[in-house]
């Protein structure tokens, strides 16, 4: 890729990002466009559809916690690693409105831009769930798929403006639900970001 087109790819990611931070997945392409300066022929010439140019913008977001979850995996205890890569995607997907919806459905969407990100993200999820359900830490009657859907929904929760103030404490709650020990749910660290 020619050295001008990099910069305008990277320009348009960059005016993407905060776009659907301030008005969610669902923000207009033609709105990008305008923001970034550039044609909405140009934009659809990078990002020929708004899943390519979601997976270009959160690309390194999914293999940052995907490489969070392998760290967690040999530097915590299986239930604290477990509640804190659940923090840090809540976390990471209040971030971006609406971004979760996405995710659900490109799970299934073996077309879908994000498929393989999202397959990849959830696979590190179970690998912490399947240890610490083997330390006999995590009940054993829920999956990777059960996980994926309960930051969806946690996420959901950060971003409803009435809930948003409950977020932390229903984080906790769904937290003790997961773990045989409810105790090991205060991890220390930073709370989900609730959505003002």
């Amino acid at each position: 890729m020619r050295a001008d087109a990099r910069k305008n790819r990277d320009h348009v990611l960059a005016v993407a990002g905060t776009a659907i931070t301030e008005q969610g997945v669902d923000v207009s392409l033609r709105d990008i466009a305008r923001r970034a300066d550039v044609g909405l022929a140009t934009l659809l010439r990078h990002f020929p559809t708004r899943e390519a140019l979601l997976e270009a913008l959160l690309h390194t977001s999914f293999d940052e916690l995907t490489a969070r979850a392998g760290e967690l995996e040999t530097s915590s205890s299986p239930d604290d690693a477990l509640v804190s890569w659940l923090r840090d995607c809540v976390a990471w997907t209040t971030e971006y409105r609406g971004v979760t919806v996405l995710m659900a459905a490109a799970i299934e969407d073996t077309d879908s831009a994000l498929h393989a990100s999202c397959v990849t993200l959830r696979a590190a999820g179970a690998q912490l769930l399947a240890l610490a359900q083997a330390a006999g830490t995590a009940r054993t009657d829920i999956d990777g798929n059960d996980l994926f859907a309960l930051i969806a929904a946690l996420a959901w929760i950060g971003d409803q403006p009435s809930l948003a103030p409950r977020a932390d404490h229903l984080f906790d709650v769904v937290a003790s639900a997961i773990l045989t020990n409810p105790a090991s749910t205060d991890t220390g660290g930073t709370p989900p970001r609730a959505r003002s």
